[in-house]
C-alpha cells in the first residue's frame, strides 16, 4: 500500500552536504525481513520505520536498520526522523519541548528548538579500555594505514547502539589524511566485535572544534558521512579520558564528511557524566512509497 516517506539529509542546514535517512512512516505491519529488504534497497547508510509505540511515555517507535542489519539505537537516524515527524506534524513536542523516542535502546529523550535543531541524550555508554601497547592498537593502525605511535590516546570501545572503536590521533589533518585498508578494518572489526572505527583529531589551537571519519564497511557502509553515536561516543571517550573534571558543560563542535564531498556539522555537549549530540536536519525527498 502507499505510505508516507521521507528522505531526509541529517546534520546539515543545506540540502546534499549532510548525511541522508529515509524515513518510513506507518511501517506496523512490516516484518523484519521486508524493513531490512528496504533498507538494504535504499542504499543509505540507514533507513528507519515509524511504528506506534508501545508504551504511553513514547511519542512514536523507531527501528533502525543499515544495509547489512538493525542497530539498537544510532545518532543521525535519529534526528532525521524526529525532523520528519516533527515536519510532518505527526507529533509535537510537549511543553518542555521534549519528544520520546522508543526504540531498541530503551526511551531517548529528544530536545526540539525553537528553530528546529533537535538533540538527544546518548545512551548510557558500555566502555571497554584498551592499553595502549596492546594488539588492538598496532590493529588499528594497520587498517587505517598508519604507526601505531599517531594513535596519541590508548584506545576504548564505546557502546552507545552501535560499538566504536573510539581512536584519536594527533590533529584534524591526521584524520583527513587517513587512506584505510577497508578489508582490514572489516577484519579488525569482527576481531574485536565492534561495528567500525571511530577517529577524531582536534584542531590546532581551536580547542572546541573537532575533525572526525566513521569507518564501518561490517554494517554496510565504508564510510558514513557523519555519525550522530560516533560523535557521541567521542564526546564519552574526551570525558572520559580528560585530565581533570569539567565543572561546566562542555561543547564540541564536530565535522564531518569533508572527503566524502560533504561539510555536516555536529554538536556534542559534555555536561557530568552525561553526553548529548545535536544538530539541524532538512527534507530533500517527501512523497509516497509503494510497499
Amino acid at each position: 500500500m502507499p505510505r508516507k516517506f521521507k528522505q531526509v539529509d541529517v546534520f546539515t542546514k543545506v540540502a546534499f552536504k549532510g548525511n541522508a535517512v529515509a524515513v518510513f512512516f506507518d511501517a506496523d505491519d512490516l516484518n523484519d525481513d521486508q524493513m531490512q529488504q528496504i533498507a538494504t534497497w535504499t542504499n543509505l547508510s540507514e533507513a528507519t520505520f515509524v511504528l506506534k509505540p508501545t508504551t504511553e511515555k513514547a511519542d512514536y517507535q523507531l527501528r533502525i536498520f543499515t544495509p547489512a542489519q538493525e542497530l539498537p539505537f544510532a545518532g543521525h537516524p535519529t534526528v532525521g526522523s524526529a525532523f520528519a515527524l516533527l515536519e510532518s506534524g505527526l507529533v509535537k513536542p510537549n511543553s518542555s519541548g521534549q519528544l520520546i523516542q522508543e526504540c531498541k535502546a530503551g526511551l531517548i529523550p529528544i530536545d526540539v528548538g525553537n528553530d528546529y535543531s533537535i538533540k538527544f541524550r546518548l545512551p548510557k555508554p558500555v566502555i571497554v579500555d584498551f592499553a595502549k601497547d596492546s594488539e588492538i592498537t598496532s590493529d588499528t593502525a594497520d587498517a587505517l594505514g598508519i604507526t601505531v605511535e599517531d594513535i596519541v590516546e590508548e584506545q576504548a570501545s564505546v557502546l552507545v547502539g552501535p560499538n566504536w572503536l573510539v581512536t584519536k590521533l594527533k590533529d584534524s589533518d591526521s584524520i583527513l589524511n587517513l587512506e584505510p585498508n577497508y578489508s582490514k578494518v572489516t577484519a579488525l572489526s569482527l576481531k574485536y566485535g565492534v561495528d567500525g572505527i571511530q577517529t577524531f583529531g582536534e584542531y590546532p589551537n581551536v580547542g572546541d572544534k573537532i575533525e572526525s571519519r566513521t569507518f564501518a564497511p561490517t554494517t554496510g557502509t565504508n564510510e558514513d558521512f557523519a555519525c550522530g553515536s560516533g560523535a557521541g561516543s567521542i564526546g564519552v571517550f574526551i570525558n572520559k579520558t580528560s585530565k581533570s573534571k569539567f565543572t561546566s558543560a562542555q561543547v564540541k563542535n564536530i565535522e564531518q564528511g569533508r572527503k566524502c564531498q560533504r561539510d555536516a556539522r555536529i554538536q556534542v555537549t559534555i555536561s557530568g557524566d552525561d553526553v548529548f549530540v545535536g544538530g539541524f536536519a532538512v527534507s530533500v525527498i517527501d512523497g509516497e512509497c509503494i510497499l
